[in-house]
């Protein structure tokens, strides 16, 4: 199923669905960030996914990361909440998604990378690369946010 994602654009059509979501950084020991390329719309981002009923919020962020790359991580801090009712999502299925997305941190604790049925690729990219990658802002603005060592997360 396919995604096109919009952001501030008068031409976006009204949402019918509102989705609880959770997403995740991840890093490596040397301090690169874990980032999937969608098979739904071919840019880069972060593990994420929404929640399901018997999920916590970061229990839903361990869930997908796991499902989507294979690995087990340990929850470690909160980046921020995502709710701009700017952000819509439209699906090939007729779901026109507005998604409130909570980003935490996390460590890796077991596992091995293997891609999911949902990505092409998976990588673990240094903070200099993620410029060149093809991204939607939403996930640079999170990805920016937790570069930037707040001290407190990102309310938004």
């Amino acid at each position: 199923m396919a995604r096109t994602e919009f952001y501030d654009d008068p031409a976006a059509p009204e949402p019918n669905s509102l989705v609880v979501a959770a997403s995740a950084v991840v890093t490596d020991d040397q301090g690169r960030i874990l980032l999937q390329r969608r098979r739904d719309n071919d840019l880069w981002a972060l593990p994420g996914g929404g929640m399901e009923m018997t999920d916590s919020l970061p229990g839903t962020a361990v869930r997908e990361v796991k499902e989507e790359t294979g690995l087990d991580v340990e929850i470690t801090g909160l980046v921020g909440t995502y709710t701009d009712p700017r952000h819509v999502i439209v699906y090939t299925d007729g779901e026109v998604r507005r998604q409130f997305n909570v980003c935490f941190t996390a460590r890796i604790n077991g596992g091995e990378l293997a891609i999911s049925d949902e990505s092409t690729e998976l990588r673990f990219v240094a903070t200099e690369e993620l410029d060149d990658l093809p991204m939607h802002h939403t996930q640079r603005l999170r990805l920016g946010h937790f570069l930037e060592g707040r001290d407190r997360p990102y309310l938004g």
